[in-house]
């Protein structure tokens, strides 16, 4: 059995087979050029993606259940770009803002500015001059309480947005913030995107939150400054875009591009080995299937997969008194119970022939400061004994059935929810099956791809959802009371279950205003001992993203763990042949 933890080099791999031999082109039949009166062959690439998402744009009014960074990456440009190695690039500015310099002051007060200065004749992909006009727009829409992310870092650390011209743009801050210099983000997310002014200016201007959420700017008539420009979009069938010649970064090689939505993955993986796709992203496959497609490739150096640890999964808890059950989940006892008798290694063999990296905290081992995190945390081994003696704590003993009980709260039944697929779904049988051995009833369910992007779905399950979110220390204000999704909020948010801790909520507020560095790592390790001692949610593994695509589609490179740079960041880089 190969051993259950890789080193932080094998926290990355890459799966690679050489590239079939492609026809040769006319040009490379004849030794130069392509003569003048061959036409150029338009290319298409074909990109498979789990679910269709509720939005392209690079910042939703709503937070997404399922990774959508490649379908954003697409149509969309920001300030700055979080390359492979995790290193934010300049991307719409010129530079990015550096502390203790003109362009990232601190006040004595503790507010601060930073300022950038955006590349010059740049467009939408309408053709109208992009400004930093624009970024006001975005931080008024997106600071609007009525529109549901006001409440999220770092909108809600803005104080005021201004354009002294329209390539100067101005950011103060209420207070410091020490990812004011980078505001890409790591996860699904891009923290502040601009919006166009002469498309979605007099929506907003006419305050009717509903109709502006409904525009069909989000969806089938979105304007962006990335890469591709929307063409086409076919409700529950594809998205197509063209390249845009004003890109920023440069016209991508590949001249177009369609997104098709297949939410099973084994229909991905024979689309893919058919040669019916290039690229699948975004969940569109998992372990399993990459496995699939790496055998099959192998003999006809077929293509290649790539992995990396960019998602952080674990089994939430529900917390709101109107909707839990059973209420005995509001016991801390009840919850180290359930960690306790889970069995990991089991999810580990099963899910990814032990090349799983399971965990008990968001951030992962990679970091150089996890020795400080590992020394903090509280850790749940497998242990049954230890499960029944906190059960019995709570009150409840087995029955004749060898099933949980209390005179209070009656049979320990709940209910095990997952998104739809099938290793979310083999994933929810292990635990059921660990935790039914354990004396626990448990009913299985999971929720429709479909549902996936619905926030209101997402948040109103009744005992325990397992989900993946974004990893590392941009995920830690997950759990705070202010990204919990809630009616007001139009369900905004990754605090599903509305756990709620003041302390916690006081160490996010002071990490977010923090910018010493070691001051930082110890307020880290006290927001993860909170997590560890309270369970709003049982952590499981890092999430591993997969990315496979076809021998004839190059450019794609591995990335290192904890970073965002497989959503397709380099995609102007990319190339097909035919």
């Amino acid at each position: 059995m190969r051993s259950i933890v890789r080193t932080a080099a094998l926290l990355t791999l890459l799966f690679t087979a050489a590239c079939t031999p492609a026809r040769p082109s006319p040009a490379a039949q004849s030794g130069g050029e392509a003569p003048a009166d061959v036409p150029r062959t338009e290319r298409t690439m074909v990109m498979a993606v789990r679910v269709e998402p509720a939005t392209i744009a690079a910042r939703p009014l709503t937070s997404a259940a399922v990774a959508v960074k490649a379908s954003a990456r697409v149509f969309n440009a920001s300030l700055d770009l979080i390359d492979d190695r995790n290193v934010p690039r300049p991307y719409l500015a010129e530079a990015l803002p550096q502390l203790n310099t003109d362009t990232w002051r601190v006040f004595p007060d503790g507010r601060m500015e930073t300022t950038y200065r955006l590349k010059p004749n740049l467009t939408w992909h309408d053709g109208i001059p992009f400004s930093a006009e624009d970024f006001v727009l975005a931080w008024r829409v997106y600071g609007t309480p009525e529109l549901g992310a006001a409440t999220a870092a770092p909108i809600s650390l803005m104080e005021e947005v201004v354009a002294p011209d329209a390539r100067t743009l101005v950011i103060r801050w209420r207070r410091a913030y020490p990812q004011a210099g980078v505001l890409q983000a790591t996860g699904t997310l891009t923290h502040f995107p601009p919006m166009p002014r002469h498309v979605m200016g007099a929506p907003y201007e006419a305050a009717e939150w509903e109709a502006f959420a409904a525009q069909p700017y989000w969806t089938r008539e979105y304007i962006g400054l990335g890469p591709y420009r929307l063409e086409r979009w076919e409700p529950g069938a594809s998205i197509e875009g063209v390249a845009f010649p004003g890109h920023v970064g440069g016209r991508p090689k590949i001249d177009r591009i369609r997104l098709i939505f297949t939410p099973d993955s084994n229909t991905a993986l024979a689309n893919m080995l058919s040669g019916n796709i290039h690229v699948a992203v975004d969940n569109a496959i998992f372990f399993q299937q990459a496995l699939t497609a790496k055998r099959e490739w192998a003999p006809r150096n077929g293509g290649s997969v790539l992995y990396t640890t960019d998602l952080y999964r674990a089994t939430y808890f529900q917390f709101r008194p109107e909707m839990v059950s059973p209420r005995a989940i509001g016991d801390v006892r009840v919850r180290r119970a359930l960690a306790h008798a889970l069995d990991k290694q089991a999810l580990n063999e099963t899910l990814y022939e032990n090349e799983g990296i399971m965990t008990e905290t968001i951030l992962p081992p990679a970091v150089d400061y996890h020795p400080v995190i590992d020394r903090a945390i509280t850790k749940y081994p497998y242990d049954l004994r230890r499960a029944e003696q906190l059960m019995a704590e709570a009150g409840f003993a087995k029955g004749s059935d060898g099933t949980y009980a209390s005179p209070a709260e009656g049979r320990m039944t709940f209910e095990l929810k997952v998104n739809a697929s099938p290793l979310y779904e083999n994933e929810r049988s292990i635990m059921a099956s660990a935790w039914r051995q354990a004396g626990f009833d448990v009913q299985e369910n999971a929720l429709p791809a479909a549902q996936a992007q619905d926030g209101q779905a997402r948040a109103t399950f009744p005992g325990l959802y397992a989900f993946s979110t974004g990893l590392g220390e941009s995920a830690l204000p997950n759990f705070t009371t202010a990204l919990t999704p809630r009616p007001d909020n139009r369900w905004f948010g990754n605090n599903r279950g509305a756990w709620a801790n003041a302390d916690y909520d006081r160490l996010a507020d002071a990490f977010n205003a923090t910018l010493d560095r070691d001051q930082r790592i110890q307020q880290m390790a006290q927001m993860t001992k909170i997590l560890s001692d309270e369970l709003p949610a049982i952590s499981l593994y890092y999430d591993l993203g997969i990315v496979a695509h076809v021998a004839a589609l190059r450019g794609l490179v591995p990335v290192g763990p904890d970073t965002s740079g497989l959503g397709a960041w380099n995609i102007v880089d990319w190339e097909l042949s035919m």
